[in-house]
């Protein structure tokens, strides 16, 4: 029973604590029972903060019997990357050199989603320091994919997807550097949101790239997304990168359909060296769309093969920054590949970032007049691979992995990855769609088309 309970939508098992046939304080117990029974078979969660959980969910049990209900959120269950501060827990980033790290306050994605009532499970696993893609290097070991824990994740989110995956909360929340929400998402066969930069705070989130970096959220559905993202987003003053934008409510349009929506895909790059059954299904996925009334185009993408450079170029150099003591003091307590990527960035020179930046306020122009002044999505597989064995997972494996991903953080705009299938070995597939500057609403308005046209998001692995 407890297993139903934590596969219900956030959509669903609000409803049930609104109208009181289901308590915050039972859905609570009930993930807390799913951790114990499959977290050690996972390895998703580095802390596990019980005893606060249970409060927050007697307490959210108590306003909504005083008539106090304040909205999806209240009372149901969340976890987050462990690179995001909650005050009086350790935020380790997945290293030693943080292990005794406790946070005085609460970062401000934590802060909002305890004013949205939300019960706070614990922190994640994640590729450490968030710096690479696949979720092995972890001074707590890897985060294990759900559908087969012998393989990786996806990363660096990894314990972000895996969580969700299984059942032991209703929605994670990651950050996305270059692609460290959608590849778990996609890998581990849930949805993930890159929001617009600057959409959501990123105050109290330990950094890896400053000016690449997203905080988005992990769910089981697209309009679970939609639920998460408006109790993030809005103006910062402690995030001085994050937007005053309006936030919509992204759930008033989200049923709204594809008709007329234009879908644009990629000429080259984003379809070169796929599986040859991630090229299939998202094949399948863009007739389905079609079907719903999209027009589907292939569209040429201004400087695509250039973009993943530029990423290298800001995220090597500004990962460094931050880490040049630790370096210098501690360097064999990095993992290999996070090492081994830190020392690349030392041999970029200044020209090299500068000249970086300059080319992606290019490349947005180039982008916005070219691309999407005559598309509204996007579309792409999520990544050329499924989850590869944790063992065998290299730095050639990380690069597949963000090879389709990173160039959308250097544009800055939204994407989304929603399952849309699965290998002939039972691994997840995801499809990538993207849109326009601040335009969530029609990223989640199409994902969520397609994802009611299908079964895939009903799929559940089998621990």
């Amino acid at each position: 029973m407890s297993d139903d309970l934590t596969y219900l939508s956030i959509t669903e098992a609000a409803e049930r604590i609104r109208s009181r046939d289901l308590s915050p304080l039972e859905l609570t117990e009930a993930c807390l029972a799913r951790i114990a029974t499959v977290d050690g078979k996972l390895n998703a969660f580095i802390t596990l903060t019980a005893e606060d959980a249970l409060a927050s969910a007697k307490t959210a049990r108590d306003e909504i019997a005083r008539g106090q209900y304040s909205g999806p959120l209240h009372g149901i269950p969340v976890a987050l990357k462990d690179i995001f501060d909650v005050e009086g827990v350790r935020t380790t980033a997945a290293s030693k050199i943080l292990a005794d790290n406790v946070a005085s306050e609460d970062s401000a994605a934590a802060k909002r989603l305890r004013q949205a009532g939300a019960v706070l499970l614990g922190k994640l696993n994640l590729h450490q320091f968030a710096f690479g893609a696949t979720g092995r290097s972890s001074d707590y070991g890897p985060a294990c994919n759900p559908w087969d824990t012998m393989r990786v994740t996806g990363g660096s989110s990894s314990g972000s997807g895996a969580a969700v995956a299984a059942g032991e909360c209703f929605a994670a929340l990651g950050t996305d550097t270059g692609g460290s929400i959608r590849i778990p998402a996609s890998l581990c066969g849930v949805v993930g949101l890159k929001p617009t930069f600057g959409r959501v705070s990123r105050a109290g989130v330990l950094p890896l790239s400053w000016s690449l970096d997203h905080v988005g959220p992990l769910t089981r559905t697209v309009e679970d997304a939609a639920i998460v993202l408006p109790a993030l987003a809005g103006r910062d003053d402690a995030d001085d990168w994050s937007s005053s934008e309006p936030v919509p409510d992204y759930r008033e349009h989200i049923g709204d359909g594809v008709k007329g929506l234009r879908i644009g895909v990629p000429d080259s790059f984003f379809s070169d060296s796929l599986l040859p059954e991630i090229d299939a299904a998202v094949k399948e996925a863009l007739r389905v769309l079609e079907g719903l009334g999209a027009i589907v185009e292939p569209v040429t993408l201004p400087y695509i093969d250039d973009l993943p450079n530029a990423v290298t170029a800001i995220m090597l150099p500004e990962a460094l920054s931050y880490h040049h003591k630790w370096m210098a003091e501690r360097p064999e307590d990095y993992a290999d590949d996070v090492r081994y990527r830190l020392e690349l960035g030392a041999t970029f020179l200044a020209v090299d970032y500068v000249e970086a930046q300059r080319f992606r306020e290019m490349a947005v122009r180039d982008w916005r007049e070219q691309v999407f002044s005559r598309f509204d999505i996007i579309a792409t597989a999520s990544t050329q691979t499924t989850a590869t064995p944790i063992e065998a997972s290299d730095l050639s494996v990380v690069f597949s992995l963000i090879r389709l991903t990173n160039p959308l953080n250097l544009l800055g705009g939204p994407s989304i990855s929603v399952p849309c299938g699965f290998s002939p070995n039972g691994l997840p597939i995801g499809l990538q769609l993207a849109g326009r500057w601040w335009d969530e609403a029609t990223v989640l308005r199409a994902a969520h088309a397609y994802e009611q046209a299908t079964d895939w998001h009903t799929k559940r692995p089998s621990l």
